[in-house]
């Protein structure tokens, strides 16, 4: 008898132990089960942007005649054109947020935009933390002095000079390998001021805008191009890292603008040629 007991309790205290494994593991299982559905793959970026409609564009909006305002005070120029009708192409509203050059970068770093259209020249030290587009416009630099000034008549001439430039640019960079003393300044035009106002005594500097500048100022631009560097630059749309999706649509309506010469006429109505091939 004592041992029938025994046997049922034993037989007794193993069901109970089984209810418990068996809740356990369906516990065990639902949390499982309901982890898996409330966790999603982040989504990316073009997929983001596909989904609100807009493209945000970071740009300068003072470096004429790339990105400025005009005396409608609407923004506009080649980059702003051409980041438009990249924008019709993948369907996207393009909505543009001006910032100093200086600053450019940063907000971009800090997702203020997704995309940079403001003449950035493509660098191997700039590759290393950003994405950039296929390339839209091809230039050279030039160094600018003002009318008459003996002192300053090659790139060899910077050597102690005083030259304004923004610090972060490729004419910063081209100044200070010919020895030149920089004058920070935040964009074109405050480089051309202080150039002309004699507070500076030269400046490298993109060709194409500086013909944009000398043929609107005329005689009184108080400047001139001295010399030029013959090796083109290539500047291109410019990306955080980690959005090939993003780049890969945005270089493709480039692509498809240089095949069907859209490119070509929106360089030739700011340029009077087509700056968008070597």
């Amino acid at each position: 008898m004592k041992k029938t007991i025994g046997f049922i309790t034993i037989f007794l205290i193993m069901l109970v132990l089984s209810a418990c494994g068996s809740s356990d593991d369906s516990s065990s299982e639902g949390s499982g089960n309901e982890d898996a559905s409330g966790s999603q793959e982040e989504q990316s970026l073009w997929a983001q942007i596909q989904e609100e409609g807009v493209l945000v564009v970071g740009t300068e909006g003072t470096y004429a005649p790339y990105t400025f305002h005009n005396e409608e005070d609407e923004l506009t120029g080649y980059d702003v054109e051409v980041a438009k009708e990249i924008g019709k192409r993948l369907d996207l509203e393009v909505q543009f947020e001006e910032t100093k050059w200086d600053s450019m970068f940063a907000g971009l770093n800090n997702e203020r935009f997704d995309m940079i259209a403001n003449q950035v020249g493509i660098k191997p030290e700039r590759e290393e933390k950003y994405s950039f587009s296929t390339p839209y416009t091809y230039t050279s630099a030039v160094l600018v002095a003002q009318e008459g000034n003996d002192d300053i008549q090659s790139f060899e001439d910077l050597e102690g000079a005083t030259s304004a430039q923004s610090l972060t640019s490729n004419y910063g960079d081209i100044a200070r390998e010919y020895g030149a003393e920089i004058e920070s300044v935040e964009g074109f035009n405050p480089a051309m001021e202080l150039l002309a106002n004699g507070r500076a005594d030269a400046t490298v500097n993109d060709r194409l805008s500086v013909l944009d500048f000398l043929n609107t100022r005329g005689e009184n631009a108080g400047v001139e191009i001295v010399d030029r560097e013959e090796d083109a630059s290539e500047s291109a749309m410019m990306f955080r890292q980690g959005n090939p999706e993003l780049v890969e649509a945005v270089s493709g309506a480039l692509d498809e603008m240089k095949e069907d010469g859209t490119l070509k006429e929106i360089s030739m109505e700011w340029f009077n040629e087509d700056v968008s091939v070597k």
